[in-house]
């Protein structure tokens, strides 16, 4: 069946894979450099490149990143209406490049930007979207991308395709596929376009806020260190979590929780892991007092090496564990810490 209200499309005028390559004060977002790295196996399977798009103002200290990462070809508008991220410009100077250039697939980080942003460009071209992406693949013969992502609160993983609308677009969550390799021996192609209109500036602009801030406890984001502790339901209230969080220092990690524990207050939204909140890859995760739902297994069940405490032997969140301990978190906690100090004193 073909929507009536959306024009049909030639699949075979569409070619290429593009990444949009989100940036804030300077900095690229990871969720970004992830996706080029996927977006090369994908093009591997299409014979195709991988085109990064990027728009803003004063790009030039940016450009050559994602080439650096695997990217090919960058594409960007560098202009001073787009000084500040307003949604609907930047949507509009997306999807003027894709009316242009007509990639095949579009990819963003599903950070909250790429949340707005997405589905802004989506609308405008008439091609829907898949958000959340956990898994990517494509069909060499139909070059349909297989968008997969977790339904019904996780227990099924959905395979959804676009087999009639171009471009094809989804975001991806952070940390779902690791971060390539920085090469700066690669070369790669820029181009600058210049938009021919923009839309006129809608509301009034506050400032904004790096989502990448670390929050009062002084640790990094979860996302972004290679020992979380974490805190479940189990650890009963904020005295638990502050007593993880020592840990945390102290393992020279960060301080992460369940989405019960955010919902309590004990913890900021921004360490929230699982579906609906971070998802991680860390070295060494270690749960505390965690139940092991699969919401939050989702999150964090790419971790390198995984550890839990659990009072309950019959807890979910041992069968997915390299090492569990059955017993009480906070008499595990202290001896840790005790441990830990003796050693330091040393």
């Amino acid at each position: 069946m073909v929507c009536p209200e959306w024009n049909q499309v030639n699949k075979d005028d569409y070619r290429g894979i593009w990444v949009y390559v989100e940036h804030f004060n300077g900095k690229i977002s990871e969720g970004s450099l992830q996706l080029i790295g996927k977006a090369k196996e994908l093009a591997a399977k299409l014979g195709v490149d991988v085109t990064a798009i990027m728009v803003g103002k004063d790009l030039d200290k940016l450009l050559m990143e994602p080439i650096y990462y695997g990217a090919d070809k960058v594409i960007y508008v560098d202009d001073d209406r787009l000084s500040v991220y307003l949604p609907h410009l930047y949507a509009a100077s997306v999807v003027e490049l894709a009316n242009k250039y007509k990639p095949e697939i579009i990819l963003f980080a599903a950070t909250k930007r790429g949340r707005e942003l997405a589905p802004y460009v989506a609308n405008t071209l008439r091609s829907g979207i898949t958000a959340d992406c956990t898994a990517l693949d494509v069909d060499p013969k139909t070059r349909d991308l297989d968008q997969v992502r977790p339904t019904y609160g996780g227990n099924i993983l959905a395979h959804i395709r676009t087999p009639t609308r171009r471009p094809q677009l989804a975001s991806v969550r952070p940390n779902v596929f690791p971060t390539p390799p920085r090469d700066e021996s690669r070369k790669g192609e820029l181009v600058k376009e210049k938009l021919s209109k923009l839309p006129e500036p809608r509301g009034r602009y506050l400032g904004s806020k790096s989502i990448t801030e670390e929050d009062e406890s002084g640790l990094p984001p979860v996302e972004k260190s290679d020992i979380v502790v974490v805190a479940g339901k189990g650890v009963n209230g904020v005295e638990g979590v502050k007593l993880l969080t020592d840990l945390a220092k102290l393992l020279g990690g960060t301080i992460g929780g369940t989405k019960k524990v955010t919902d309590a207050g004990w913890l900021p939204t921004s360490r929230q892991i699982g579906q609906t909140g971070r998802t991680v890859r860390p070295a060494l995760y270690i749960g505390m007092g965690v139940s092991g739902a699969i919401q939050h297994v989702f999150g964090m069940n790419e971790s390198k090496i995984i550890v839990a405490v659990n009072s309950d032997p019959n807890a979910p969140i041992f069968n997915y564990v390299d090492y569990g301990v059955v017993g009480d978190y906070k008499q595990v906690t202290e001896a840790l810490l005790e441990l830990l100090r003796e050693r330091k004193k040393q």
